[in-house]
């Protein structure tokens, strides 16, 4: 360990900053949450989507509003965290959060997780951390040119017009999975984008291609926070979570293999692993999603610890 921090102290700096953004990430998410549940109780449940008088009136929310600026916090220390140590680096600890947030809602929603929750939990931690320690060993980390920035840029187009279509037409029909994959896969990109935006500016390099970045970076995260706070309304925080730290990262991994080929030497054993530990993390967030105690529970019906317990919860 001594090693670690003579040879790159920087980059355990960035850990450390990572680190420390995850649990912001898991408190705000469940300060937000709460906000979100007592809207929706004072307001009503429009069951397509936040409304933009429910979307204001958490504003008036004193739990949401210090949830959001810790969840604003997360992001910077997450910046500053991409800019000390390499993304397959730092993105996946963010499955610290998941952890933290299960442990924190359990205690304040007074909810004990049952076998298959903290078994699909475990698959979720497990599987992140495999798939990044792989690309870890196997992921060379090459500079993003121009012409792949402009392919990552129309992917995101299109999975924005997308998301944006289908919901506009669907949301109705939406539950808290819908919106936790397509936060997830939206952040993924905003990840990948914040990192070349830190990478151009610290090189100097602001083109009209860094703008584009910019703009993409903010639409997918404007998009993406909407959807989680939609998913908050039908889902717990940890379930969230889940979601966000599982498909985020192997999105962001995902992008820098198909895309910036940075598996170019890797051995074929290693894409099958890829495959195979993706499956495992996204298997336990569709796990968590089905069997979580608060699933189908809005967020004033918790139960509480005095509350009988007949089994059906």
């Amino acid at each position: 360990m001594t090693e670690v921090f003579t040879q790159n102290p920087a980059q355990v700096f960035g850990i450390v900053l990572a680190l420390i953004g995850a649990v912001f990430l898991s408190i705000g998410a469940q300060l937000q949450y709460r906000g979100v549940g007592k809207v929706e109780k004072s307001l009503g449940d429009t069951g397509g989507g936040l409304t933009m008088r429910q979307l204001l009136a958490l504003l008036g929310r004193p739990s949401w509003v210090l949830g959001t600026s810790m969840l604003g916090a997360a992001i910077v220390l997450q910046l500053f965290s991409l800019s000390l140590a390499p993304l397959i680096v730092v993105q996946p600890l963010g499955a610290v959060a998941l952890v933290i947030t299960a442990i924190v809602n359990a205690r304040v929603s007074h909810v004990r997780l049952n076998r298959i929750s903290v078994f699909a939990i475990c698959l979720c931690v497990a599987g992140v951390g495999l798939f990044v320690t792989i690309a870890a060993f196997t992921a060379v980390d090459k500079p993003v040119s121009d012409a792949d920035l402009i392919t990552i840029l129309t992917i995101l187009a299109v999975v924005l017009a997308l998301f944006g279509a289908t919901f506009a037409f669907l949301r109705k029909r939406f539950k808290a999975l819908f919106y936790i994959i397509g936060a997830g896969v939206l952040y993924g990109f905003v990840a990948t984008l914040a990192k070349v935006v830190i990478s151009r500016l610290q090189s100097e390099n602001f083109t009209w291609l860094t703008v584009l970045c910019l703009l993409g970076l903010i639409g997918a995260a404007a998009l993406g926070a909407y959807f989680v706070q939609n998913a908050y309304s039908s889902g717990p925080p940890d379930l969230v979570i889940a979601g966000l730290t599982v498909i985020d990262p192997l999105v962001a991994v995902t992008i820098g293999i198909v895309v910036l080929d940075e598996a170019s030497q890797a051995p074929s054993w290693a894409l099958w692993a890829f495959a195979l530990v993706g499956a495992i993390a996204i298997w336990g967030v569709f796990l968590l999603s089905k069997h979580h105690p608060q699933t189908n529970l809005p967020v004033e019906q918790a139960p509480t610890p005095a509350a009988p317990s007949d089994g059906t919860a």
